[in-house]
């Protein structure tokens, strides 16, 4: 009889696992079915970092518009609390600058190597069960939104810099909020609010010329 209870329970337990891995999976594919379907997302967003003794809270706009084949796709962050700064990359060249700042730091693209890489997702090129080694339910984390679902994982790509990512995902299938846990023990997250999908944005958006007299730096870009 504790044989027969005990095999019970272990099949109990593999469905249930199987089932958890099943739900995942299928959340997964409809986020990426979500994001693949878009050319264009503006959303409002708030940053947050947490680390070295300190917080810090910024806020603005993103605007994303996605890229070709093998064309990256185009980003522009504006930054308005509590301090004005860029970062805009129109595919090709990646820009930081902050007003009334004499200089601008510019990186290509395609080597680029910023926190924000993880954003793919939300330009519709990734695939979360690919990127996110590990991808499971964060059960433990409750979501800020009752109603919506948190996942968490290892983004690849930045193993070395990321020791993990929880997505935070609304009914909808769209990314909410993005919490990423760096290995030296700092907490980047990302809040989204207003969004707008598919809706035209001006090219200008993207492109950046330095103010005159402003000088271009090259370099890596961790605003």
């Amino acid at each position: 009889m504790i044989r027969f209870c005990t095999a019970s329970l272990l099949v109990a337990t593999i469905l249930s696992a199987s089932s958890v891995a099943e739900d995942v999976r299928s959340i997964a594919h409809a986020v990426d079915d979500h994001y693949n379907h878009l050319q264009t997302l503006q959303a409002e967003f708030t940053e947050t970092y947490r680390g070295s003794g300190m917080e810090r809270t910024e806020s603005g706009t993103l605007w994303l518009e996605k890229g070709g084949l093998k064309k990256p796709g185009k980003m522009r962050w504006e930054y308005r609390s509590p301090r004005e700064k860029l970062f805009v990359s129109d595919g090709k060249d990646a820009w930081f600058y902050v007003p009334g700042d004499r200089q601008a730091r510019r990186t290509e693209a395609r080597k680029l190597d910023d926190i924000r890489s993880p954003l793919a997702f939300l330009l519709g090129k990734s695939r979360l069960e690919k990127e996110l080694q590990g991808l499971s339910l964060a059960a433990d984390v409750p979501p800020v939104t009752p109603g919506d679902v948190v996942l968490r994982g290892v983004p690849q790509a930045l193993a070395d810099r990321v020791s993990g990512i929880q997505l935070e995902l609304s009914p909808q299938h769209q990314i909410v909020r993005i919490v990423m846990n760096e290995v030296d023990g700092s907490v980047t997250e990302y809040r989204f609010s207003d969004q707008r999908e598919n809706e035209a944005i001006s090219e200008a958006r993207f492109r950046f010329r330095p103010p005159p007299g402003t000088e271009t730096v090259e370099s890596e870009l961790n605003p």
